[in-house]
């Protein structure tokens, strides 16, 4: 059996993952990551509340427990990226930067260094042969956010949930009475827990108002407070009157407009053809070929063709996909492998 260190964030999916792992015979380590601390104004961040979920956890299995901090690390690599992609008018994914540079290379190698073999966690995925499989519970398959972890960290990474089912899970920590086997899932930002992400970034950056524009006819319908917080194919939050409901088709972040339409099939929010950048392949690179794709966690998969023109890499679809948002990462499958993907240009 190895000596594993398991990350324990206070929820029910990485307190099973640890409960799993004891009962298989492996050293066991908890390890709470302190990602964050900060409240914002008027929001409490629930990261205390979590430590002591995760600490009374590892005391019902009879585990040691450590506190690794990342703090310093974690606002270098995933907030301020995070925060500096939307300057810049795109949409970025923070759970897959925070898995890539955080809990599959930071806690890793901090993990390795003090005596691990492998690490754990309560990732809904699969590892067989060094490759990433999507999960047996296909809703809360997590490959997606996984998809920028290397083949090497996977060698030393264990996923105990990757065969089960979310409401498996649950019954199967209320059967060892686990303390968080009730828990609620928490929501929002990542790293905050239920701020929503405006809130969040309202405390990095300054914006000013300006104009919501319907791109067919220029007429200007409203004002926004800020185009960085808009996205492409957004409906809510527009706030620019009755009738049919417009949706964000594009903005111009050096004019500080917004462009909306009413038309669904209006032409920026379709796409056939989606040029990649920092693409990242978990093993060997792909063949150009077809392979299936998606384009946000618990999207479909869809038919993909797979090409490289000169450097770049190209997605051409079928069918045009709705709302492939600048900055966001676009994941290839062959079948059950997660492949890689890259970041939408």
């Amino acid at each position: 059996m190895a000596r594993v260190v398991v990350g324990m964030s206070g929820g029910v999916d990485s307190s099973l993952t640890a409960a799993l792992l004891v009962e298989q015979g492996h050293d066991v380590t908890g390890v709470y990551m302190k990602n964050w601390s900060q409240d914002l104004p008027g929001m409490k961040c629930p990261w205390a509340d979590d430590l002591a979920d995760a600490k009374r956890v590892a005391v019902q299995l009879g585990i040691d427990f450590e506190v690794y901090d990342f703090e310093r690390e974690y606002k270098q690599r995933v907030v301020d990226y995070m925060v500096a992609e939307y300057q810049a008018g795109r949409t970025p994914n923070p759970d897959i930067m925070c898995n890539q540079e955080v809990k599959f290379r930071l806690f890793l190698d901090t993990a390795l260094e003090r005596g691990a073999q492998m690490i754990a966690t309560g990732h809904y995925a699969r590892v067989q042969d060094g490759r990433l499989l999507r999960a047996h519970d296909s809703d809360k398959d997590q490959t997606y956010f996984l998809y920028r972890v290397t083949s090497e960290a996977l060698s030393r990474t264990l996923f105990p949930l990757g065969d089960y089912t979310k409401s498996e899970v649950r019954a199967m920590a209320l059967e060892r009475g686990l303390w968080t086997a009730t828990k609620r899932e928490s929501m929002g930002v990542c790293f905050v827990g239920s701020v929503g992400m405006r809130d969040f970034l309202a405390q990095y950056v300054t914006t000013q108002p300006g104009d919501i524009v319907d791109r067919a006819t220029g007429r200007v319908l409203g004002r926004h407070d800020g185009a960085i917080y808009y996205t492409l194919g957004q409906r809510h939050g527009l706030d620019v009157g009755g009738g049919l409901p417009y949706y964000v088709v594009g903005k111009d972040m050096q004019a500080n407009v917004v462009y909306v339409s009413t038309n669904l099939d209006d032409a920026a929010m379709w796409r056939k053809i989606i040029p990649l950048s920092d693409v990242h392949w978990i093993n060997d690179q792909p063949a150009p070929g077809n392979y299936q794709l998606r384009l946000r966690h618990r999207a479909p998969l869809v038919p993909v063709s797979l090409e490289r023109d000169d450097s770049t890499w190209l997605l051409r679809l079928d069918e045009p996909q709705r709302a492939a948002t600048s900055g966001q990462s676009a994941v290839i499958y062959d079948g059950d492998i997660c492949l890689g993907g890259g970041i939408i240009v």
